[in-house]
């Protein structure tokens, strides 16, 4: 196969292979916290509130990821304090911040002097074949520091992803976890735009652990069994994209959507049995 040989020869492509293989990790493990918690909404809300501060960063001149990243911190923080306090509905506040972040990242994208649709497109829908050593070893960092803490604190996480009364009533400091995961959250979300883009990165977080809840239930073996779909997911679109010539992100999303159905069905299939 090209893919194959092409893989050894280009250094672009072999990023983008590492890139696929590093984020599909790194959000499935982020995307069993979140999906555990019912928070694929506020998830979506902090990715394309980044936008917001990708647009700005853009504009001014700076480094998009850096702006993307405070906007996506901030965010995430600001839902977690209003909604702790109960200034305001969570869905209200994700809601909010949604549209201001898109509304922000589209007018200072399009001031910005130079500007092509071209420019928005790919944040908004990836080009994992941009993919830099620098943004690798960022996901690199971020990838192991996700593996350390799932073995070294999975137990807290777990217990307060599932029942924060229930952690609390342990000692566990919920308040600093549920910060904590949040800014990891963001991390994850920002450091994946350049893969899956800001529109698509939410089912690269969520489909896959969907996917794994299909064969079990067990929060330890959705921490294993998650990344690994990812991760087949990813460099199988990947795959396909190069082969086919279809956008990257596209193939990915269609790769997973094949690979929950076709578990969904032999499940079923079992049942019936």
């Amino acid at each position: 196969m090209d893919f194959i040989s092409d893989l050894i020869q280009y250094e672009y492509l072999t990023n983008a292979c590492w890139a696929a293989i590093l984020a599909g990790i790194s959000c499935a493990l982020v995307g069993v916290y979140i999906v555990s918690r019912r928070m694929v909404f506020l998830a979506g809300g902090i990715t394309h509130a980044s936008f917001g501060g990708l647009g700005i960063a853009l504009y001014a001149g700076a480094n998009p990821i850096l702006g993307a990243l405070i906007f996506a911190v901030l965010s995430a923080f600001g839902i977690e304090w209003a909604t702790e306090r109960g200034r305001i509905r969570e869905d209200s506040a994700i809601g909010i911040i949604w549209s201001i972040g898109m509304a922000l990242g589209a007018l200072f994208m399009s001031l910005r002097p130079g500007y092509t649709s071209g420019d928005m497109t790919a944040y908004l829908f990836g080009s994992i074949i941009t993919v830099t050593r620098v943004d690798l070893i960022a996901l690199a960092v971020l990838t192991g520091g996700l593996l350390i803490g799932a073995t070294l604190w999975l137990r807290p996480i777990m217990y307060v992803a599932f029942d924060r009364n229930f952690a609390l009533s342990r000692a566990i400091p919920v308040r600093t976890v549920s910060y904590l995961m949040a800014l990891v959250m963001a991390l994850t979300i920002v450091l994946s735009i350049r893969i899956m883009g800001i529109v698509l990165l939410i089912a690269l977080i969520t489909m896959p652990v969907v996917t794994a809840n299909l064969v079990s239930r067990s929060y330890r073996s959705l921490v294993v069994i998650a990344p690994i779909i990812a991760v087949i997911g990813n460099v199988s679109g990947l795959m396909i994209s190069y082969e086919w010539e279809v956008p990257p992100g596209t193939a990915i999303i269609f790769t997973l959507t094949v690979g929950l159905i076709a578990i969904k069905l032999l499940t079923l299939s079992r049942k019936n049995a």
